[in-house]
C-alpha cells in the first residue's frame, strides 16, 4: 500500500513538472503565434521556428515579420534572411524596406542589396529616395556659410553680390562615393564668381543674369557628386561698392608714398653734399689762414735778405689798404644797387 502510495505521488509530480515545462513552453511560443498568424493571413508566411530562431540570434521578430508583410503588400517579396542580415549587419531595415517600395512605386532601379550598401555606407536611403522622386532646392551660400551673398568682381571693377538657389535630385547610382551638398555649393559659388569676374561689365550682368545661369550649368558641376543638378537660379543680385577704384585709390597712395620717401631720400642726400661743400669750404679757410699767417714770416726773411725795402712795404700796405676800401665800398653798395635794380 506504501509502495503504490509513493509511485502515486512520483507520478503526480511527474505530471505536475511536465506541466510547468508545457506551461513554460507554451508561455513562450505563445508570443511568436500573433506574430505567425499576422503573416500567415496577410500572404507573408514565415516558419514558426525561425520566429524562434530570431530570439536566439537577437534579431527583434516583430521588426522583421512587419517589414516583411510591408514589402509583401508593396510586391516585393523579401525573405527574413535578406532581412535579419541587415539587421544584424547595424542597417536600418525599416528605412530600407520603404526606401526599396518608394523606389519601385516610382520607377527607380534600386534593389535589396544597392539599398542596403547605401545604408550601412552611412547615407539615408530614404530620403535620398525621396529627393530623386521630389527635387530639392539648396541655397547658394548655405545658410551654415558665415557670407550672406557670393561676391564677385566684373572688368569694371564694380563688385557684384549674388544669391543663387540650385534645384538638384539625388543620383541613386552615384551615392555611394559621390560628393555631398557642400561641393554643389562650393562649384556653384566658383562658377558664379568666374562668370561675373569675366563679363565686360556689370551693368551686362545685371542686363542679364541668366547668363550666370546657363554658363555655369554648362560646365557639368554636378560630375562626381551624389545629386544631378536640375537647375540654377539667381535669385538676387545687388550692386556692391567700387573695388576697382578703390584699389586704383589704394595704388595711388602708395605712390604718394613711394615718391615722398624717395624725395625725401634725395633732399636727405643734398643736405649731406651740401654739409660737405661747407666743410671743404672752411678747410680752404682755414688754409687761406695758415697760409696768410705765413706772409709776414715772409716778409721779415724779405727785409733780413735785403729782398724787401720800407717803401716796397708802405706801398704794400698802402694797395691792401686800397683793397679793403673798394672791397668795403661795393659790399655797402652792392644790395641798395640790387634793389634799385630790382625795383
Amino acid at each position: 500500500m506504501t509502495l503504490l502510495l509513493s509511485m502515486s505521488e512520483i507520478t503526480l509530480g511527474a505530471i505536475i513538472v511536465g506541466g510547468i515545462i508545457l506551461l513554460i513552453i507554451f508561455l513562450f511560443a505563445f508570443q511568436y503565434i500573433g506574430l505567425w498568424i499576422q503573416a500567415w493571413i496577410s500572404g507573408a508566411k514565415v516558419r514558426f521556428i525561425d520566429l524562434v530562431m530570431m530570439r536566439f540570434r537577437k534579431v527583434k521578430p516583430k521588426l522583421i515579420v512587419e517589414n516583411r508583410i510591408t514589402a509583401k503588400k508593396a510586391g516585393i517579396d523579401l525573405s527574413t534572411a535578406q532581412l535579419e542580415s541587415h539587421y544584424l549587419a547595424g542597417g536600418h531595415v525599416t528605412a530600407v524596406t520603404r526606401s526599396v517600395i518608394a523606389a519601385g512605386k516610382a520607377k527607380i532601379d534600386l534593389d535589396w542589396d544597392v539599398a542596403t550598401a547605401i545604408d550601412l555606407a552611412g547615407r539615408d536611403i530614404l530620403e535620398a529616395v525621396r529627393t530623386s522622386v521630389n527635387p530639392k532646392v539648396i541655397d547658394c551660400p548655405s545658410a551654415e556659410s558665415n557670407r550672406p551673398t557670393i561676391d564677385a568682381v566684373a572688368s569694371d571693377g564694380i563688385k557684384l553680390c549674388a544669391r543663387a538657389r540650385v534645384t538638384v535630385r539625388t543620383n541613386i547610382a552615384r551615392l555611394v562615393g559621390g560628393a555631398t551638398e557642400e561641393t554643389i555649393v562650393a562649384r556653384v559659388g566658383e562658377g558664379i564668381v568666374s562668370t561675373i569676374g569675366s563679363a565686360k561689365n556689370h551693368l551686362a550682368v545685371l542686363e542679364n543674369p541668366d547668363d550666370i545661369s546657363r554658363t555655369v550649368l554648362e560646365k557639368g558641376l554636378d560630375a562626381g557628386t551624389a545629386y544631378e543638378i536640375l537647375s540654377i537660379d539667381i535669385a538676387d543680385i545687388d550692386v556692391g561698392e567700387n573695388i576697382g577704384a578703390r584699389l586704383q585709390a589704394d595704388q595711388a597712395s602708395a605712390d604718394t608714398k613711394r615718391y615722398q620717401a624717395t624725395a625725401e631720400q634725395r633732399r636727405a642726400m643734398a643736405v649731406a653734399v651740401e654739409a660737405e661743400h661747407k666743410a671743404d669750404a672752411e678747410k680752404n679757410r682755414a688754409l687761406v689762414v695758415l697760409a696768410e699767417a705765413d706772409v709776414p714770416r715772409a716778409i721779415a726773411d724779405a727785409f733780413r735778405s735785403g729782398n724787401f725795402g720800407i717803401m716796397d712795404y708802405y706801398r704794400m700796405k698802402n694797395l691792401v689798404a686800397d683793397t679793403d676800401m673798394r672791397s668795403s665800398i661795393a659790399d655797402d653798395a652792392g644790395p641798395a644797387d640790387g634793389a634799385k635794380g630790382g625795383h
